[in-house]
């Protein structure tokens, strides 16, 4: 666990238990085929360990951005992946090193890369929801172990989810924690920090931040796993912070043809505005859906067969009297089909991480 007493006032923790060498890097380490990927300020690429053999990623993180020393920012990643250790769904760090420019963190490598190839795949190549059911029940062990060590990931999106293996159908890791907080019921962290699709209400409203946050985001995920839609993307940041700033979320049935009522339940379980509404990693992980084999025999397993079993079952319902309030359970948005990005055309955006940019761009 990390020790919050060593915690800074931003949630980051500098204190970290592996040596950093400063011998030269490919002393040990011979780097092998294309990058892996790139961000702003980081590359991954494929490492072979000289005296074992073994495939490691090597990510390489510049220690100075902007004109601004950003090393702690690299060791609080560190310190997490430390906490995390223990915990087979979380990507293994395997050592570190130092040059003049960079930090070189050395991790298990992931053969299957990111699911988000999966996710906007066609046909025959995407997710089928059993593997879907699979891969989020991973997802939700290794943030409900991160959580009970009081650690927030806040990028969790499909680049940050990588498989071990495509064919067959490889474990998950989680990657990328080079925003993560820690969080604890005796102080606030507030940032605005992740990317503009995947990002909580309360991240851009600057409230506290919470493990609730991190559930946002997996209840983005797992709509996109399931649909190869982005539920949230408008035609521009500011549209996009809308959307999510007001929770429109198309459940329609044209989104979710073929995709299980317990599906759909187990996501509006984590897309609510107030924090507190939503499911808890742990109580996911006990939800139906991905508990399925629990089910009763003959219960409707898809919107069709739901509506279908309704309308065989149930007389026609009277019409309401003028007291009675109808009120409708989920919001969605006027002109979603307008909004919706069909799976060619889904991309995601650089993480933001300003205050102002935000107050200017969203309109609430």
């Amino acid at each position: 666990m990390l020790d919050s007493a060593i915690m800074s006032k931003n949630g980051m923790v500098t204190k970290v238990h592996t040596r950093i060498r400063t011998d030269p890097f490919g002393d040990s380490y011979d780097l092998v085929g294309k990058e892996l990927g790139r961000g702003k300020f980081a590359v991954v690429k494929k490492c072979v360990e000289k005296a074992t053999g073994k495939e490691y990623a090597a990510k390489f993180l510049r220690t100075r951005r902007k004109g601004q020393s950003c090393r702690d920012d690299i060791l609080n990643e560190v310190a997490v992946l430390e906490s995390a250790k223990a915990n087979p769904y979380v990507v293994g760090l395997h050592e570190v090193y130092e040059t003049r420019a960079e930090l070189i963190l050395v991790l298990e490598c992931a053969a299957g890369g990111e699911i988000f190839n999966q996710c906007v795949a066609e046909n025959d190549e995407a997710f089928t929801e059993k593997d879907v059911i699979r891969l989020v029940r991973q997802i939700l062990s290794g943030v409900a172990f991160l959580h009970r060590n009081n650690v927030v990931h806040l990028d969790l999106k499909p680049q940050n989810v990588l498989l071990t293996s495509v064919q067959p159908l490889g474990d998950i890791r989680i990657v990328d924690f080079g925003l993560s907080r820690h969080v604890d019921k005796t102080s606030e962290v507030r940032e605005i920090l992740g990317t503009p699709e995947y990002v909580a209400p309360e991240i851009l409203s600057y409230e506290p931040i919470s493990t609730a946050t991190d559930m946002w985001s997996i209840g983005v995920l797992t709509y996109v796993m399931l649909t190869g839609e982005s539920p949230f993307q408008g035609e521009d940041k500011q549209e996009t912070f809308l959307n999510i700033s007001q929770v429109n979320v198309d459940y329609s049935q044209d989104v979710f043809e073929g995709i299980s009522v317990l599906a759909l339940d187990f996501i509006q379980s984590l897309l609510h505005k107030k924090p507190i509404d939503r499911a808890t990693a742990e109580e996911c992980l006990n939800h139906p859906w991905l508990n399925v084999h629990a089910l009763p025999h003959g219960a409707p397993t898809s919107l069709d067969e739901q509506e279908a079993s309704q309308s065989e079952s149930e007389p026609e319902s009277p019409a309401p009297s003028p007291e009675m309030l109808v009120i409708p359970v989920y919001p969605t948005c006027p002109g979603q089909g307008d909004l919706k990005t069909g799976r060619d055309a889904f991309s995601f955006s650089e993480p933001f991480a300003t205050l102002p940019e935000i107050q200017q761009e969203l309109i609430c």
